[in-house]
């Protein structure tokens, strides 16, 4: 198993983001899994998290099975239409999607051994 594995679609992830004035915020997203080498996440109620990752496109994120622990943390891209957006709508048919957030993944820490692998 890979670290991105763990970040499969389906998958429940912690998403934290901080504002321009530091000011930390988290939520709990649904993996919709990797798109062209890429996270993909939906926005169907997200205020501050969104408001935070279009100030500042970074984010960090949590995932965690019954053996394995991992942090990443990248930059994001938000998309309101074109093939992202209907890739998150197709996924979720209770929840309209407002937004698809892409995440270009840029470190990976393994919490269970406490180093970074990439």
């Amino acid at each position: 198993m890979t670290w991105k594995d763990v970040f499969k679609k389906g998958q429940e992830l912690i998403l934290a983001t901080s504002s321009a004035d530091a000011i930390p915020n988290a939520n709990i997203v649904i993996s919709l899994g990797f798109v062209d080498g890429k996270l993909l996440v939906a926005d169907s109620q997200m205020n501050t998290t969104l408001k935070n990752l279009k100030s500042t496109k970074q984010v960090c994120i949590i995932a965690k099975t019954a053996k394995e622990y991992y942090r990443v943390k990248g930059s994001v891209e938000i998309f309101n239409s074109g093939k992202y957006f209907e890739s998150c709508n197709k996924e979720d048919k209770q929840c309209p999607t407002k937004n698809a957030i892409l995440i270009t993944i840029e470190e990976v820490f393994d919490l269970d051994k406490g180093k970074k692998i990439l």
